[in-house]
């Protein structure tokens, strides 16, 4: 048994080059780095701003950025990227970096696509009840939305389970009928001769669906799990804390309660955070997360790691990471100047020992195969 038995999938967020919608609504040049560079320590100890290590301050317009992101990745077990999609009827946002990577053939390494399903509001500043552009939902925007798709779920990199190309869906509970939206999207896969396609649904906010029930083939478990917030809340030691301008939490705490979960009968995929830090993005209400060290990171990958061997056949031990590069909530596993590459160290050091433990105490040993 090696590591290849588990496919670890790292979300990738495309919001480091200019855009047009960037410059018009927070002025030009915005990028993730914006609100990065600028944050600054809110009590003692607080470990801000992260900055990146030797990647420096990228734009993923640059080609050489993008293999070097991938040969960093996979060198450390990483197996592929989700990358963040942004489709709002019909209008596309944040897509240059994917289709710069569609279009080039590189870099040659595994990917599948997360709709981030949300309305488009000032999230980057703090202030999610400004909605900038609305998301709105229809049958004829389902079929639009996944024919544009073909290209990357015919694509050979594209991730599959048992065979199918894997889309995974943010918010499922923000579709009108999800079940309706998924029976298009199959039928319009099948016609374009895609085949049968697997949907995943995230576990971002409503946990608990069945699958099945909305017509999806599984269900991807996202961390932080937002239901233990307050099982992990530290006391507010400063005023500052005490006035909301943030929340502290425990990092081990969350790690644990996570792992504590019943396991559900439908297919699900097991995931982990290195880190959490919202503050550059929030004025008030961040969520911070301390107590993260590679270490205590290693040690939960590695127990997920070993639990998805032993509970999930061969073709469906996936297990995904929040993040690869999410650096305005300080969740990135890419080096930063602090850690270097103790992150993705502690990854790849996390996945050997969980194979190894899943080994000493027996694998179900399914025999559908994964690309």
């Amino acid at each position: 048994m090696t590591s290849d038995d588990v496919k670890l999938i790292a979300f990738y967020l495309p919001q480091f080059h200019r855009t047009p919608e960037n410059d018009c609504f927070w002025g030009p040049g915005y990028t993730e780095w914006t609100c990065v560079s600028r944050a600054r320590p809110r009590f003692r100890g607080h470990y801000q701003p992260h900055l990146p290590g030797e990647m420096g301050f990228y734009d993923l317009r640059v080609p050489e950025t993008r293999r070097e992101q991938a040969a960093l990745a996979q060198a450390h077990g990483i197996h592929g990227f989700a990358y963040y999609h942004y489709w709002f009827h019909g209008k596309r946002m944040l897509w240059r970096p994917f289709q710069d990577v569609m279009d080039s053939g590189e870099p040659d390494m595994p990917f599948c696509l997360v709709w981030a399903n949300e309305p488009w509001t000032r999230r980057w500043d703090g202030h999610e009840q400004d909605i900038i552009v609305p998301q709105t939902y229809s049958a004829e925007d389902d079929r639009a939305h996944i024919r544009h798709l073909m290209p990357s779920l015919a694509d050979p990199r594209c991730i599959r389970v048992g065979g199918r190309p894997l889309f995974l869906v943010y918010r499922t509970d923000h579709l009108p009928d999800p079940a309706r939206t998924a029976d298009i999207w199959r039928e319009e896969a099948l016609r374009a001769g895609v085949g049968e396609i697997y949907l995943a649904r995230v576990e971002s906010f409503c946990s608990g669906v069945a699958p099945a029930s909305i017509g999806f083939d599984a269900a991807v478990e996202f961390a932080p799990d937002w239901r233990f917030l307050d099982h992990c809340l530290v006391r507010p030691r400063s005023r500052a804390a005490a006035a909301g301008e943030y929340r502290r939490y425990d990092y081990r705490r969350m790690a644990e309660a996570m792992m504590a979960k019943p396991l559900p009968d439908h297919p699900w995929f097991r995931c982990v955070f290195p880190s959490w830090d919202n503050s550059p993005r929030r004025k008030e209400g961040a969520t911070v997360f301390t107590g993260a060290t590679p270490g205590r990171y290693r040690d939960w990958l590695a127990a997920t790691v070993a639990q998805t061997i032993r509970r999930n056949r061969d073709g469906e031990r996936l297990v995904f990471v929040t993040a690869w590069n999410e650096w305005g909530e300080g969740n990135h596993l890419e080096p930063d100047a602090v850690h270097g590459r103790a992150w993705l160290e502690a990854t790849r050091e996390a996945l050997e020992a969980g194979t190894e433990l899943a080994a000493g105490m027996g694998a179900n040993t399914g025999t559908d195969g994964a690309d």
